[in-house]
């Protein structure tokens, strides 16, 4: 019997360099994925984060549950940059990450630069329009 459309998570399984961002999505190794991504060790993974959504410890339990191979995190927080809150940048530290929050621009070019470079590197990153 036909089960019909099954929707899965989205995961890219495998690090890639970001080729661009806007227009409320990413493009890397060859796809497109609209909305928020989180790059980790793991993979890309489909983040439910928005500009408008607060920067809370649940959105990021993904990097947390990985921060053995994560020495930075890079949070792009939009348009523009957002500080952390302090619970968040507690947990963060307490797994061992440091994180540096910056535009979604700012984190995209710094990771390519940081991934090229092999550094344990990964990014939460909320899409931005144009």
């Amino acid at each position: 019997m036909a089960r019909g459309i099954v929707i899965r998570e989205q995961h890219f399984p495998g690090r890639a360099p970001l080729d661009a961002y806007g227009n409320g999505g990413f493009r890397f190794a060859d796809m497109s994925h609209r909305g928020s991504i989180m790059c980790l060790p793991s993979g890309i993974h489909g983040w439910a984060a928005t500009e408008a959504d607060p920067l809370t410890v649940d959105l990021f339990e993904r990097a947390i549950a990985e921060a053995a191979d994560i020495e930075v995190l890079l949070v792009g927080t939009g348009t523009t940059l957002r500080p952390l809150p302090r619970e968040l940048r507690e947990r963060l530290k307490a797994a061992g990450i440091s994180a540096d929050p910056m535009s979604t621009g700012a984190a995209v070019r710094t990771f390519n630069i940081l991934l090229a470079e092999e550094r344990a590197v990964a990014a939460a990153l909320i899409a931005v329009d144009g």
